[in-house]
């Protein structure tokens, strides 16, 4: 492996945990080039959710790639992206009485927020965003600003300004109520909030530490951005595409953010791809205003339209992604009761799960202790502190079972020392 330490920036990250190099992918599994196999609980960091290679994907692929289809088309017409607007419309936006237009902002989901933050302040001439405490929206200076981890923000090497951080949900632990703070900030003249031009939120924070938002608490800030005349931006680019259950993870909440952010497994099979939904009476932007070179890879568009046609013509794979995440948040419970002294919470929804430890280093051994027995998985948290499992959505449950296996006795090892 000499070549990537002596080639490859020191900013890499993922392959220091699992230091193999892989060769092969199929479904749950990763293969490194001396052929084991690794149960994969990372999935890409969510950009898997049907799994690596899906043959049904694949093969559609392939299929436009061998008839010499287009593959870089930036924002022309193309038959690639014909049929996924089509397929979006049929299969997600109409069956959810969803309206909005379609932005193709460039290849990733910092992409998505920056034109949904540029977007919003466009539309209302205000500057100022709310964002929540323990947030992750992306690596770009837009998406940085409205970030909340310290480490990440301090990359910038610049004032990240225009954003004003606020309690997500359970910050206090109930002590207060929802959005006491945020209110009386903003119908007191005196408070000093810049009046807001949206405010931008995570329905699950994924790099956070797996903190799902009650559903009340999503109904609760719909409303007062309602009252409040602010935009809702809700950034699904890690818990949607089914991550949490249903393909948005603000459905079972019943609202209809104004803006809706959307990447990683929106290409269904990890090829690049972003999209920022918009209400179309905020659809105000000049021709070219907001554009990029890689905003139209069709052979993500191929992808991801056969992705919804396979997987989102029915609530079939939407009721598996539950029962499994019932699975293992039965799992987390008995492992919680088995280590009292441990203090551990169970965190999450459908297949975004997590277990937070007493502090980072014992979840990094938890980690490191699947990683020896065949388990791929990360940590997130402000500290590292919650091991988190984001497994393809279509495991099998063979598969489940083995992968809580491996779980439990990693933390069997690692607390018992």
């Amino acid at each position: 492996m000499n070549i990537f330490e002596t080639l490859e920036s020191e900013v890499r990250s993922y392959s220091r945990g699992w230091p193999v190099v892989f060769d092969r992918a199929k479904g749950s599994y990763l293969y490194d080039e001396d052929g084991r196999e690794y149960l994969d609980f990372f999935a890409g960091a969510g950009a898997l959710n049907y799994g690596h290679n899906n043959p049904a994907l694949k093969q559609a692929l392939i299929d436009y790639i061998s008839r010499d289809g287009v593959t870089h088309a930036l924002d022309m017409f193309t038959v690639a992206k014909r049929d996924f607007l089509q397929t979006l419309d049929d299969k997600i936006l109409k069956p959810r009485d969803l309206e909005y237009k379609v932005v193709f902002p460039g290849p990733g989901g910092a992409n998505a927020v920056e034109a949904a933050l540029k977007l919003a302040r466009k539309v209302t001439g205000k500057e100022s965003v709310i964002n929540f405490t323990n947030a992750f929206h992306g690596m770009t200076l837009g998406a940085l600003s409205v970030t909340g981890n310290s480490m990440k923000r301090g990359g910038a090497g610049i004032p990240l300004v225009h954003a004003t951080p606020m309690p997500y949900d359970k910050y206090f632990d109930g002590q207060f109520p929802d959005f006491f703070y945020f209110e009386k900030l903003l119908e007191d003249s005196g408070s000093g909030l810049n009046e807001p031009a949206a405010v931008i939120v995570e329905g699950v924070q994924g790099e956070g530490g797996i903190n799902a938002a009650r559903i009340d608490w999503l109904k609760g800030l719909s409303d007062l951005c309602e009252r409040h005349d602010i935009l809702l931006i809700l950034d699904d680019v890690q818990m949607g595409c089914g991550r949490t259950g249903p393909f948005f993870s603000f459905e079972e909440a019943g609202i209809k953010p104004d803006i809706v952010c959307l990447s990683k497994s929106i290409g269904g099979y990890g090829l690049p791809m972003a999209i920022t939904l918009i209400r179309p009476d905020l659809d105000v932007w000049e021709p070219g205003e907001h554009n990029g070179t890689f905003r139209g890879i069709s052979p993500a568009f191929v992808t991801a339209a056969e992705a919804l046609r396979v997987y989102w013509s029915d609530d079939e794979l939407e009721k598996s992604t539950k029962a499994k995440g019932e699975r293992i948040a039965d799992a987390f419970k008995g492992i919680v009761e088995a280590y009292p002294e441990a203090n551990l919470l169970a965190k999450g929804r459908g297949l975004a799960r997590g277990l937070e430890f007493a502090d980072g280093d014992l979840a990094g051994k938890v980690c490191a202790a699947a990683f020896e027995r065949g388990l791929l998985m990360e940590t997130s948290g402000p500290d590292g502190e919650v091991m988190k499992l984001l497994p393809p959505l279509t495991l099998s449950d063979e598969e489940l079972g083995k992968g809580l296996d491996i779980i439990s006795e990693s933390i069997k090892t690692v607390l018992h020392k």
